[in-house]
C-alpha cells in the first residue's frame, strides 16, 4: 500500500513525469468546494434516485424491475427464468445484475418481505425471517408477475404517467407506475440515503382502502377507526398502544412493540415459537436464548432448535420439569428479540424532495397525485374519442355522394393528388381525407357508412361526460373509491399481525425477575464451604462431603432467588444471592465463601442466614455475656452494595448468632459449668447494627460463654433451676443429668 503523502506533500506535489509520459499537477482545493462539486451530487443521487421511495410506494430499483417484467409480458402469462428478467432488466437500471437480484427476491412471494407479494416465484428464494438461509442463484428460479400487480399498471399506456429516457436514451421508463391503491403504506419499505433514511411498515390493503375512501369522503375522518395499527408479513402479536401510534399517524416518526407469537405443547412439555417480531430472524433469537444459557440465566430451559420446515417458522424449546411457560415467556420477550420494537421514519421523495409525512398527509399526496393520474387518463380517452369523432363526420359528409367521392378518386391521375381532391370536393381537412381514402373497397356501401356515422351521437355524449369528469373532483374522486372498493373485494386478506389491547404496560425487570425460580437446599459447613444442591440431585446421593476436620454447621431448604447474609469474624456482613452459585451435588465440597466472596485476607465466615423480606431480628450472643437484638432491616439496602462493615458489636468474639422470627427461651452456658435460661422477649431490638446489647450472664474472671442453644435443643431436665428471674445473674451450675454427657464406668 502506498504511503499517504501529508497535507504540504500533497499541496505542492507534481506528478511524476516518467509516469505514462504525463505531467500533472495536483492542485489546491478547499474542503467545501470539494463537498459541494464531487460529494453533494452523490448525496442528492442517493437520496433521489435509489434509497428513499416515493409517492407510489417504490424505489427506482423496484419499479424499473417491476416494469420491465410488465413488458416482457410477465403479467398473467407463464414463468420465465430470473435470470433472463434480471438480464432484461439490466436495460433500464445499470447496477448490475446482484443488486437487481436482490430486489426481486424482496419482492417475492417465497421471500415474504410483503403482505402482497408483487412476484410470484417458483423455486428457492430464501425468507425474510431467516439470516442464513440464502436463496438459489438466479439460474435456478423462475418468476413472472402476481396478479395484484395489475393494480400498478392499469392504463399505464394512457399518459396516466410520465415517462422518461432510460440511462442510454435507447427505452423509455415510467417516473411512477399508476398505482390504483396507496401501495406506499401496503408495501413495507426501507432505505439507508446520505445523511436520512426511510423507514415504510405495512398496513393491511383492506383497512388501508378503507381509510382512503373514509378520507376521500371526508377530509377530517378519524384515521384511527379505520386504520387500527400496522400489519406486518411475519405475522406476530402488535401490543397496542393508543397513544404510541397516534404520534406515529401524526408525525411519521415513532415506533412500536411487536412479540412472537407461540405455543404450549403440553404432552411434550415444550413451547412451540411460530411468528416472529418482522425486524428480527429466528438465528438472531436462538443465538440469544444460547448466550443467556451460558449465562446460567434461563436455567429452565433444557433445550432449543430450530424446526422450521415447508410448513413455515417454528422454533422448538425443551422445558425442565415444573417450569413455567407463561413465566418463562414473560422473560423472553424481555431479554430476547422474540419481543422487539419496530421503528417507523415515513420519508418519502415528493417532487423530488425528501418529507417525512404522517398518514393523514401521505393521504393527502396520494389522493392528489391519483386523482392527477386519473384525469390524465380521463383526458386521454376523451381526446381518443374527439379524435374518432372527426374521423366519423368526415366519414358522413361522404355519405351525401359516395359515386362523387369514388369519382374523384378515379379521375385522379396522380396519388399525391387525392388527398387534396378529397379535401376540396368535400369541404373536409387532412386527417379526415386520409381515413376517408384508407377505406377499403368492400366496405364502401351504405351500410357500413351508415353504421360508422350512427356512432356520432354517442360519441358526442361520451365526450361530453368526460369533459365534465376532467372538470369535475368529485367525479374523479368517485373514480378512485370505486377502484379502491373493486382492489378491496379482489384483494385484501386478514390480518396477519394480531392486535393485542388488553396487554399490562412492559415491567420493570428486576434481578429477581431475570433469576430461575426453584427450591434448593443449602449446606454451610465450619470451615465456611456453602453447597446448594437441588431436591432431585439430593433424593440421589445425600452423604455429604466435607474437608477433613469439617463438618455440618447450618443448612436451610431455600429458593434459588433467595439473599444470603454471610457474617464473619471480622465484624463484616457479605450480602449475596444463592443465584450466583452453580448448582452442585452432596459429594463436592461446595463453594468456599472467602474465596468466592471476596473476603479481606484471612476473614473467615462464621454465620449466616436467609433474610427472606428482612422482617425479624437478629440476636447475638458474646463471649463477655453480653447479647444484641438488632433488626433485620438494618442489613436491608437500597442499593447493590454487596459488603456491610459494622455488622455487628467488635467489643468481644460472637459465640453464636440467631435469626429471630418467633422469640424462645434460650440456654447460654459458660466455660465455667454454669448455665442461665431466659426468655428472648425481654430483649428490646435495637437498630443500630454494631450495638453493645446487655448483659445477660455475669462472669467470673478468665470464664466466658461457652455455646447458646434454644433450650429445646438441650439435654436440661430441670429448666426452672437456671431460669432467670431478671438479668444479668450469673447461673446455677449444671447437673450432671442436665449435660448430656454419658459417664463412664468399669464392667
Amino acid at each position: 500500500m502506498a504511503k499517504k503523502k501529508t497535507s504540504n506533500e500533497t499541496k505542492n506535489r507534481v506528478a511524476d513525469p516518467n509516469v505514462m509520459g504525463l505531467r500533472a499537477e495536483v492542485l489546491e482545493q478547499p474542503i467545501t468546494q470539494t463537498l459541494e462539486i464531487n460529494y453533494m451530487p452523490y448525496a442528492m443521487s442517493v437520496i433521489i434516485s435509489r434509497a428513499i421511495p416515493e409517492i407510489d410506494g417504490f424505489k427506482p430499483s423496484h419499479r424499473k424491475l417491476l416494469y420491465t417484467m410488465y413488458t416482457m409480458k410477465l403479467l398473467g402469462g407463464a414463468r420465465t427464468k430470473s435470470a433472463n428478467i434480471v438480464g432484461q432488466t439490466m436495460k433500464l437500471n445499470p447496477h448490475g445484475d446482484g443488486p437487481i437480484y436482490d430486489t426481486m427476491v424482496r419482492l417475492s412471494r417465497g421471500y415474504g418481505a410483503l403482505l402482497h407479494p408483487l412476484v410470484d416465484s417458483k423455486g428457492n428464494f430464501g425468507k425474510v425471517y431467516s439470516r442464513d438461509m440464502a436463496y438459489a442463484a438466479s439460474r435456478y428460479t423462475e418468476a413472472r408477475l402476481d396478479a395484484i400487480c395489475a393494480e400498478l399498471f392499469r392504463d399505464i399506456d394512457q399518459d396516466t404517467v410520465d415517462f422518461v429516457d432510460n440511462y442510454d436514451g435507447k427505452l423509455k421508463e415510467p417516473t411512477l407506475l399508476p398505482t390504483t391503491f396507496p401501495n406506499v403504506l401496503v408495501a413495507a419499505n426501507k432505505g439507508i440515503a446520505v445523511g436520512m433514511a426511510s423507514d415504510l411498515c405495512g398496513f393491511n390493503l383492506g383497512e388501508v382502502c378503507d381509510t382512503t375512501i373514509a378520507f376521500l369522503k371526508d377530509p377530517n375522518h378519524d384515521i384511527m377507526t379505520t386504520l387500527k395499527a400496522p400489519d406486518l408479513p411475519t405475522g406476530g402479536e402488535l401490543l397496542y398502544n393508543a397513544a404510541a401510534l397516534s404520534d406515529i399517524y401524526r408525525t411519521g416518526r415513532g415506533s412500536f412493540r411487536v412479540r412472537a407469537r407461540w405455543r404450549y405443547v403440553k404432552e411434550e412439555n415444550l413451547i412451540e415459537v411460530y411468528e416472529i417480531p418482522y425486524s428480527t430472524t429466528s438465528e438472531a433469537i436462538i443465538d440469544k436464548v444460547t448466550e443467556l444459557l451460558k449465562a446460567g440465566k434461563l436455567k429452565e430451559i433444557a433445550d432449543m432448535r430450530d424446526e422450521t420446515d415447508l410448513s413455515g417458522l417454528k422454533l422448538t424449546i425443551d422445558l425442565k420439569r415444573g417450569a413455567d411457560p407463561e413465566k418463562l415467556m414473560a422473560r423472553l420477550f424481555k431479554m430476547t428479540p422474540l419481543m422487539d420494537s419496530q421503528s417507523c421514519n415515513f420519508n418519502i421523495l415528493i417532487a423530488g424532495q425528501p418529507k417525512v409525512l404522517g398518514v393523514r398527509e401521505i393521504l393527502e399526496e396520494w389522493t392528489a397525485w391519483r386523482m392527477d393520474s386519473v384525469r390524465r387518463r380521463v383526458y386521454f380517452s376523451m381526446n381518443r374519442k374527439k379524435e374518432k369523432l372527426h374521423l366519423l363526420k368526415g366519414l358522413r359528409r361522404i355519405l351525401l355522394d359516395i359515386d362523387r367521392a369514388i369519382q374523384i378518386i378515379r379521375d385522379t391521375e396522380e396519388d399525391a393528388e387525392v388527398i387534396p381532391n378529397l379535401m376540396i370536393g368535400f369541404g373536409i381537412d387532412q386527417v379526415q381525407a386520409e381515413y376517408v381514402a384508407d377505406i377499403r373497397l368492400r366496405n364502401i356501401n351504405k351500410e357500413y357508412i351508415l353504421k360508422r356515422t350512427q356512432e356520432v351521437d354517442t360519441l358526442e355524449d361520451e365526450i361530453a361526460d368526460l369533459e365534465d369528469t376532467v372538470n369535475s373532483p368529485k367525479r374523479i374522486q368517485k373514480i378512485i373509491v370505486d377502484e379502491l372498493t373493486e382492489v378491496k373485494k379482489k384483494y385484501a386478506v386478514p390480518r396477519r399481525t394480531e392486535i393485542v389491547y388488553d396487554h399490562m404496560d412492559e415491567p420493570v425487570m428486576t434481578v429477581e425477575d431475570e433469576t430461575p425460580d426453584y427450591p434448593v437446599h443449602l449446606f454451610f459447613s465450619r470451615e465456611g464451604y456453602l453447597k446448594k444442591i437441588t431436591p432431585q440431585s439430593l433424593r440421589m446421593a445425600s452423604d455429604q462431603k466435607y474437608k477433613e476436620g469439617d463438618g455440618p454447621f447450618l443448612g436451610w431448604e431455600a429458593n434459588n432467588r433467595d439473599e444470603l447474609l454471610v457474617f464473619t469474624d471480622r465484624q463484616q456482613c457479605y450480602k449475596t444471592r444463592l443465584s450466583d452459585f452453580d448448582d452442585t451435588k452432596a459429594s463436592v465440597l461446595g463453594d468456599y465463601l472467602p474465596s468466592k466472596l471476596g473476603m479481606d485476607p484471612e476473614e473467615r465466615a462464621v454465620w449466616a442466614c436467609i433474610p427472606g423480606d428482612f422482617s425479624g431480628q437478629l440476636l447475638f450472643f458474646f463471649a463477655n455475656g453480653k447479647a444484641a437484638r438488632v433488626e433485620l432491616s438494618a442489613y436491608q439496602t437500597q442499593t447493590r452494595r454487596k459488603k456491610l462493615t459494622g455488622a455487628y458489636s467488635d467489643k468481644s468474639p460472637l459465640v453464636s448468632a440467631f435469626l429471630l422470627r418467633e422469640d424462645f427461651e434460650a440456654a447460654v452456658i459458660s466455660t465455667e459449668g454454669r448455665c442461665v435460661v431466659f426468655h428472648t422477649a425481654s430483649l428490646n431490638p435495637k437498630t443500630t447494627r454494631n450495638t453493645q446489647g446487655v448483659s445477660v450472664m455475669t462472669l467470673k474472671p478468665k470464664f466466658t460463654v461457652e455455646k447458646v442453644l434454644p433450650l429445646d435443643r438441650t439435654h436440661i431436665q430441670n429448666a426452672a433451676r437456671y431460669r432467670a428471674r431478671s438479668l444479668p445473674v450469673a447461673g446455677a451450675l449444671l447437673k450432671d443429668e442436665d449435660r448430656g454427657e454419658e459417664q463412664l464406668t468399669l464392667l
